[in-house]
């Protein structure tokens, strides 16, 4: 039996934004986003503005975005934050910024929805980052079961938000 896949890993694969973060907090900084506010707009070209029906009706989003700011990627492992009492861990252990595909994942609160405007609380991108999608936050979607992270996680995270 073949454990191969048709999968090329080569594949080029184009992502057009679909809006940018306006407003919020225009300098990089690791922590204490919970009370940035800002908006994303989204581009009237490529959404009518009907794609928002509906979605006020939720409390969070998940929205996926693109380091546009980061100027190098890590392929191995490092310390977290270059923290030295944290374990050196893998690029794929790690949610810095420094990834390959520069590509970021955080839910946040929506507050506001206007149109093509959503006016959000707690998303960790800056003034000006490219937003590639927008997804309403759905508890079921969530893990099953117990979730398992390592105690420098919980440091890291402890002034996060």
């Amino acid at each position: 039996m073949s454990t191969e896949t048709s999968s090329d890993v080569s594949t080029q694969i184009t992502v057009v934004p679909i809006g940018v973060v306006a407003g919020g907090r225009a300098e990089i900084r690791d922590d204490n986003w919970a009370t940035e506010t800002a908006r994303i707009l989204l581009d009237g070209t490529l959404l009518e503005p009907a794609a928002t029906q509906g979605l006020a009706a939720f409390s969070h989003l998940e929205v996926i975005f693109f380091f546009h700011r980061s100027t190098r990627a890590r392929s191995g492992a490092a310390h977290p934050r270059s923290n030295p009492h944290w374990p050196r861990v893998g690029i794929l252990a790690d949610r810095t910024p420094h990834r390959f595909n520069h590509l970021g994942v955080s839910r946040c609160e929506l507050l506001a929805v206007d149109g093509l405007e959503l006016t959000v609380r707690g998303l960790d991108a800056v003034d000006g980052t490219p937003v590639l999608d927008v997804k309403p936050y759905v508890e079921e979607y969530g893990p099953r079961g117990p979730v398992r992270e390592p105690a420098w996680t919980r440091q890291l995270m402890g002034t996060y938000y």
